[in-house]
């Protein structure tokens, strides 16, 4: 497993590295800000594969504790490079494995976590979504509200898609599903996804998603 997980760094750090990643966006996804807004963002928060560090920035800007975590430490040297561009030196970044979150040192318990575009990652393989899933579980206090925006297969796009059976039957035990509906996910065009949107790399392009919130028992 820790040789699968390093290769999925060393690929994650050449996203970054060479700036293809087509969910760096320069900003919030506008769903997560829609979130916050309507009062569904509480306590401490947690921010798995934080990648660019928008929501981690956003969210400590607005006097949130929160912490991103990303295995890469290249998307984590980036976040904290925005973080201080835009004026949030305090938002906190950690590299760290998102499948074994109880296992990072002093990383407490939260109050909500905000999945954007994390979760879909694993939708074709059940044992490290059930794992990921797992470690959610054992860090999301008793009655918090695990958030997930995740590319949907209902159209054709960019990115890994998954169907909102996926996610249902992956929050089974321990969850309670309260919310599943359909959403949308801003992303950029680059050369690593310009053959799958038949556009040219550059501008922006966006997605069908699914937006689920989900109760920790």
């Amino acid at each position: 497993m820790l040789e699968c997980m390093t290769r999925a760094a060393e690929f994650w750090n050449a996203v970054y590295d060479n700036d293809t990643a087509p969910w760096v966006i320069g900003e919030p996804q506008p769903t997560i800000v829609a979130l916050e807004r309507e009062g569904w963002i509480t306590g401490r928060v947690l921010d798995p594969g934080s990648g660019a560090g928008e929501h981690t920035i956003l969210l400590t800007k607005l006097g949130y504790e929160v912490f991103g975590i990303d295995l890469s430490p290249s998307a984590v040297a980036y976040a904290r490079r925005n973080a201080v561009e835009k004026g949030v030196p305090t938002a906190r970044f950690e590299v760290g494995d998102t499948l074994a979150l109880s296992e990072m040192p002093d990383i407490g318990v939260f109050d909500t976590v905000v999945d954007s575009a994390l979760f879909h990652i694993f939708g074709t393989d059940p044992d490290a979504r059930a794992q990921y899933v797992t470690s959610l579980h054992a860090v999301l206090r008793p009655g918090g509200l695990l958030h997930i925006l995740a590319l949907s297969d209902a159209e054709e796009g960019f990115g890994p898609r998954i169907s909102d059976t996926i996610v249902r039957e992956s929050l089974g035990a321990g969850w309670e599903l309260e919310d599943l509906r359909p959403s949308r996910y801003h992303g950029r065009v680059t050369e690593a996804i310009a053959d799958q949107v038949g556009l040219p790399s550059s501008g922006p392009v966006d997605a069908t998603a699914w937006l689920t919130r989900i109760r920790r028992r």
